[in-house]
């Protein structure tokens, strides 16, 4: 499904959205391509070479990065939870050279970006800041050492779970264990604080959320999760939680997920999961043949659809409640088999943009969004750490020691 054709009205708004985004673009949190590519090609560019337009095979490719006003980019090199241990970190380490191959194969569309300073020169430069994220606590193995070798090699932020509990966090998604962060966990946070990795809090329970932000002393964010006020979904942010980040620095960066933003879109992707399974494949597959098992279902079953103005009413909650300078966007594109109305890929970004505009959002206000408040929370993350560095050397705790 899209939109219909815009009123003249409408089509002024999104003129002023993308002339707004020529200046201000979007820094989005949390991107799936480097596992598509894993599942689709097995990383082969030849085979989809994402300079080209992708549409039907992909979300994201250059062009639609470019006519989205996307400026950078947190590159998920995400693993699933059914790799653990070595696995799960070989994995990790294919993701991040995944990412490379992209830097190297475009180097005049894409930067590799390490700070927020980086990520000023490449939009200087016209270029894509390519920034990395590890989804999920089980790609460091237990290990402070393999956190320290994911940051050399790149990676700015993890997210401290997935699906899946670590035996040092709890998500949001499994049963209760560690009530929050362990000892470990909180060494786990203090380490990232350290080196100048951004905390990511996406996917994590509540109770791990608090625990983090009593810990942290540097921003933490959350790379896509949206207000569990708007849409009670375990994986959004409770209010309490919003209210935390003025006080922390961080930025809550909202998804376009249609089960995390709209409330009727749960229960029927639920099914369609579990129309997968019964299929024999993962329920987070997006591989050609999950899509094509997901389409015949959805013509048997029409989906609840979600739109742009979906969206937005969380960013209107979630300004509310965090303010302004503590938002931000995360689309999980290429993460997720389903995607609202108006915002079906990365080229959809003015979409939103526009509808913002409509409900009264400044041009300062959408620049916070957009671009500046993530910018500002890794450079303050820098900020810390370059103190920590000064106050102490790495942890060589391990969670034998800390949890026994």
């Amino acid at each position: 499904m899209t939109l219909s054709a815009p009123s003249p009205e409408s089509a002024a708004l999104l003129a002023r959205a993308r002339e707004l985004l020529a200046a201000h673009p979007v820094v989005d949190g949390h991107n799936d391509l480097p596992w598509a590519l894993r599942e689709n090609v097995r990383y082969d560019l030849d085979r989809l070479d994402v300079a080209a337009d992708q549409t039907g095979r992909l979300h994201t490719d250059i062009p639609r990065l470019r006519a989205g006003g996307v400026g950078a980019q947190f590159w998920s090199v995400y693993v699933r939870c059914g790799m653990s241990g070595d696995d799960a970190v070989s994995a990790t380490l294919e993701q991040i050279d995944a990412v490379r191959q992209l830097l190297d194969r475009y180097p005049g569309d894409l930067a590799a970006a390490l700070t927020a300073d980086d990520m000023e020169s490449a939009r200087a430069q016209g270029r894509i800041a390519s920034l990395m994220g590890a989804e999920g606590g089980h790609s460091i193995n237990n290990s402070l050492a393999t956190l320290r070798a994911l940051y050399a090699l790149g990676v700015r932020y993890m997210t401290l779970t997935h699906n899946d509990n670590v035996p040092w966090a709890d998500s949001a998604t499994d049963e209760p264990r560690a009530d929050g962060l362990t000892a470990f966990g909180r060494e786990v946070v203090r380490e990232m604080n350290r080196l100048g990795m951004l905390v990511d809090l996406s996917h994590v329970a509540p109770a791990t959320m608090r625990d983090a932000l009593a810990v942290s002393t540097a921003p933490v964010i959350f790379s896509h999760s949206s207000a569990r006020a708007v849409c009670d979904h375990v994986r959004n942010i409770p209010d309490d939680v919003l209210a935390l980040l003025p006080g922390n620095g961080g930025v809550a960066m909202a998804t376009f997920v249609p089960k995390f933003i709209l409330p009727e879109a749960g229960e029927w992707t639920l099914a369609a999961d579990n129309n997968l399974r019964v299929h024999g494949l993962d329920h987070l597959d997006t591989t050609p043949e999950a899509m094509k098992l997901h389409e015949a279902f959805e013509a048997a079953n029409p989906r609840p659809i979600a739109t742009p103005a979906t969206v937005a009413d969380h960013l209107d909650h979630m300004r509310e409640i965090a303010g302004i300078d503590h938002i931000g966007i995360g689309g999980d594109y290429d993460g997720t088999a389903f995607t609202p109305a108006g915002l079906e890929d990365v080229a959809g970004y003015p979409n939103l943009v526009a509808e913002l505009l409509d409900r009264g959002w400044s041009e300062p206000d959408l620049a916070m969004l957009t671009w500046r408040n993530a910018v500002r929370a890794l450079r303050d993350a820098e900020s810390v750490a370059r103190a920590e560095q000064e106050r102490r050397g790495p942890s060589n705790a391990t969670i034998e020691e800390l949890d026994a």
